[in-house]
Order: C-alpha cells, then sequence, then structure tokens
C-alpha cells in the first residue's frame, strides 16, 4: 500500500505544498536523504505486505491478539529493562491481556485438534496444498 499511497499522495502534495518539495530536493543536495524517504517507504511496503501474509495464513482475530500481545509485552519489558513505571491498573491491564492471549492460544490449538466437522472450516486453518501456501494466491483453479 505504501506505493501506492506515494502515487496517490504525490500530486495533491505538490498542488498543497507549493514549491516547499522542490525547495527540500534543491537543498538536501546529498543523495543520502532521499535514500532515507524512499527506503522507508519501502520499510512501510514490507510491514504492509507481512500484515498481508499473517492475516492470510491466520486469521484477522489472530492477528489482532498477537498485536494486544506485542503492546502487552512491551510495556512489560520497558518496566523490567528501563525501569519505567507502571501503574498498578496498567500491570492489571498486562495481565489481563497476556492470560486472555494465552487462553485464545489454548482453545485453537484445542479446537485445531478436534476433527472437522463437514461444512465448518477448521481452526486454525492450515494450508491442504502447495498452493495455499504461497501469499496472496487466488487458489482456485481456472477451467
Amino acid at each position: 500500500m505504501a506505493p501506492f499511497a506515494t502515487m496517490i499522495l504525490a500530486v495533491p502534495a505538490m498542488v498543497l505544498e507549493g514549491s516547499g518539495v522542490m525547495n527540500w530536493f534543491y537543498t538536501h543536495q546529498s543523495i543520502y536523504s532521499s535514500l532515507i524517504i524512499f527506503f522507508s517507504g519501502v520499510l512501510a511496503f514490507c510491514l504492509n505486505f507481512s500484515i498481508f501474509y499473517v492475516i492470510h495464513s491466520t486469521t484477522a482475530v489472530t492477528f489482532n491478539v498477537a498485536g494486544n500481545l506485542k503492546v502487552a509485552v512491551a510495556v512489560l519489558v520497558s518496566w523490567l529493562i528501563f525501569r519505567n513505571p507502571i501503574s498498578v491498573l496498567n500491570a492489571v491491564g498486562c495481565a489481563i491481556t497476556l492470560s486472555g492471549c494465552t487462553f485464545y492460544g489454548f482453545v485453537r490449538h484445542k479446537l485445531s485438534q478436534q476433527p472437522a466437522v463437514p461444512g465448518t472450516p477448521r481452526t486454525p486453518r492450515t494450508p491442504r496444498s502447495r498452493m495455499e501456501m504461497l501469499p496472496l494466491v487466488n487458489d482456485k483453479q481456472e477451467v
């Protein structure tokens, strides 16, 4: 999405910012400034692609649970390493988040061990063919 956003926003940026964008290029003669901006766009594209791949491989709910887990772990690590103060309410919130993520993982594991009920998808959905393992590929065969 980052390259598309760049292309879509390039024209409004030139119109709304006026000559500010071009002045920036003229005042920053070094190619490194432009490379840093380009590289940040490449990283944004890779981040978006990895998000799409994770959601394609698992589910959107699993992705959101992982995001909540990441925030709770970041708070706990900042408390452990940098000794950032956290309130009792933050600690309780982290504990609830960690226990909820653990319970979600446990339930997903138990559901994956059960035999599939006809007509419903397995949870978590496991790839059934090599084509399903490829990200963002249409798995329907054309006739």
